[in-house]
């Protein structure tokens, strides 16, 4: 077997990390590649608001560019290790070939997305806003990175549900994506390159040195958030019309598909105020809305294993 992996041993790796992801959620930090990518970038992001526009721009984008070969790089070297490891075993044991390759390429691939996690985050903050709205604006600063010091419980809700609904593509589908179309370098290459979206695609002192990193995600991204909207359609188990006209009302072009969707099928407002509102005719997020998008969510995640395994096995 070689990269990228297809057939049975990738199908087993993709239904693997799932399990691994509901079963031990996240490693610890010192062995967790998201946050050796996460380092890096920030090691040599610190010079950056010295220079002009133009040399931030350049120098974000050679960085970018050398750390995202470097973990490709390193990612093709791990796979084909475990090809390596596969074929040792399948001299002495055929059948056990697949199951080997799997296992191990599935215990790589967990790190590179996150269900779990977000899962248990969001549904904590609607938990924190049971002991009062002040509680669940700190719990939402865990999962977005705007100020919440002003937000009303509703939109402490609105803003989990959105979180919900773009990290459900960020950290879940889109690495599931790449996975099938480049295996574990695919995977790991979109990981970098959301990660350093995160950290350097900010506007202020960042802009310049991130419009690289930004631009790149939103290529990245394009196709897989789509396919999460239409997760979460299948999920819901409807279509409702307008999607298209509510993604457009975010400023990013990827993150307002999923949002727009679970907007549209809670029947509910989701909003950023100052900056838009998706579904404006919904309702306002109650104490409910966050369980419902959580079973929409977990349902969408599951289709995506399986048809992220079946593509593989085709």
């Amino acid at each position: 077997m070689s990269w990228p992996p297809c057939g049975a041993g990738a199908a087993v790796a993709v239904v693997a990390a799932f399990l691994i992801d509901l079963k031990c959620g996240e490693p610890p930090a010192r062995w967790h590649p998201v946050v050796w990518i996460g380092r890096a970038l920030s090691s040599v992001g610190a010079p950056w608001p010295r220079h002009t526009s133009r040399a931030q721009f350049f120098r974000g984008a050679f960085v970018w560019l050398a750390l995202a070969l470097a973990c490709v790089a390193a990612a093709v070297v791990a796979d084909r290790s475990i090809a390596a490891i596969a074929a040792i075993a399948a001299s002495s044991q055929p059948s056990l070939a697949i199951a080997v390759r799997g296992l191990l390429l599935g215990a790589v691939l967990k790190p590179l997305f996150a269900w779990r996690m977000l899962r248990d985050e969001v549904g904590a903050v609607e938990k924190a806003l049971e002991r009062g709205v002040e509680a669940g604006r700190e719990r939402l600063r865990h999962i977005v990175g705007r100020d919440t010091a002003e937000l009303s419980m509703t939109v402490v809700r609105e803003s989990a549900l959105e979180s919900l609904a773009e990290n459900l593509n960020d950290s879940f589908v889109a690495p599931l994506f790449w996975f099938c179309v480049g295996g574990l370098p695919g995977a790991a290459l979109y990981r970098f390159a959301n990660t350093a979206d995160a950290m350097y695609g900010l506007r202020g002192r960042w802009e310049w040195a991130g419009k690289w990193a930004a631009r790149s995600d939103d290529v990245l991204s394009c196709v897989p958030a789509r396919v999460t909207a239409m997760l979460l359609a299948i999920a819901a188990l409807r279509w409702p019309g307008g999607l298209s006209r509510e993604a457009r009302r975010t400023a990013s072009p990827n993150g307002g598909w999923p949002m727009g969707m679970l907007a549209l099928a809670l029947d509910v407002r989701l909003s950023r105020p100052g900056y838009y509102v998706l579904h404006a005719q919904g309702h306002c997020a109650g104490p409910d809305d966050i369980s419902r998008g959580l079973r929409i969510a977990a349902r969408a995640a599951w289709s995506a294993v399986i048809v992220a395994a079946l593509v593989q096995l085709a």
